[in-house]
C-alpha cells in the first residue's frame, strides 16, 4: 500500500560542531591539541591569488562537492567545511624572506571519516564526464596529526599575519615550546567580499618541546 508520508530529512553532519574546540578563535595565542583528521588536499606553489592558486581551489571545491552530494543521495549528508591551507618554502628560507611565486602551499578541506579513495574515484568520473579540466585529478585523500599547537584568530589583512606569528612565537617559548611543523591557515572570511582589515583567519602551527 502506497503513502504519502514525508520522509524525515537526513541529518547533516557538522564537522565544526563536532570538533569546536579545535576551531577556537582566541585574539590571543592558546595551546591546543588537535587530533587527526582527514582532508582532501591540493598541492601547488605560486603567490596566493594567482591563477594557479585559484584554479587549484576550483578543482578543490568541485570534488568536495561533488562528493558531498554522492554521500547525500546515499543518505550520510555533512556540510563541506571551510578553506583551509598549510604554506612552506624551501628549507633556508621563510614565508617573509621567500618570494610569494615560490611560495608552495597544500589548500584542503576537512572531511569525514567516512570518505575514502572509492568515493574520490567516483566524483572523478563524474568530473571527467562532465569534460571538467583535469586538475582535479589531483584532489587527493591526505591527513593531518598536528597534536599539540598554538592557536590564534587573526584580524586583518593576510599581509599582517607576521604581527600575529610573532605573538605566538613568543608565547609558545614563554611555555617551553617552539614550532615544529607547517603554517595552517582556517579562512573564516571570503576575501572577495570582506575587506581586507576585517578578514578573520585562524592560525595554527604545531609546536614540540624545546630541548
Amino acid at each position: 500500500m502506497k503513502t504519502n508520508a514525508a520522509r524525515a530529512p537526513i541529518a547533516k553532519l557538522d564537522l565544526y560542531q563536532i570538533n569546536k574546540t579545535e576551531y577556537a578563535t582566541p585574539r590571543k595565542p592558546v595551546l591546543l591539541r588537535i587530533a587527526k583528521a582527514a582532508y582532501l588536499g591540493i598541492a601547488g606553489r605560486g603567490k596566493p591569488g594567482g591563477e594557479a592558486f585559484e584554479q587549484a581551489i576550483g578543482a578543490l571545491y568541485s570534488v568536495a562537492f561533488t562528493i558531498k552530494m554522492a554521500s547525500k543521495f546515499a543518505g550520510r549528508d555533512y556540510g563541506v567545511c571551510k578553506l583551509e591551507g598549510l604554506w612552506w618554502v624551501d628549507s633556508g628560507h621563510t614565508l617573509m624572506t621567500e618570494p610569494k611565486d615560490q611560495w608552495q602551499w597544500r589548500l584542503l578541506i576537512r572531511t569525514p571519516d567516512f570518505i575514502g579513495k572509492r568515493e574520490i574515484e567516483a566524483a572523478r568520473k563524474q568530473l571527467a564526464a562532465k569534460g571538467k579540466g583535469p586538475l582535479f585529478k589531483e584532489v587527493e585523500l591526505t591527513t593531518l596529526n598536528e597534536n599539540q599547537c598554538v592557536q590564534m584568530l587573526h584580524i586583518g589583512a593576510y599581509d599582517r599575519e607576521p604581527e600575529s606569528i610573532a605573538q605566538m612565537e613568543a608565547f609558545a617559548a614563554a611555555q617551553g615550546y617552539r614550532f615544529d611543523g607547517l603554517h595552517h591557515e582556517i579562512y573564516l572570511s571570503d576575501p572577495r567580499r570582506v575587506a581586507p582589515e576585517k578578514l578573520r583567519t585562524i592560525l595554527r602551527i604545531p609546536v614540540a618541546r624545546t630541548e
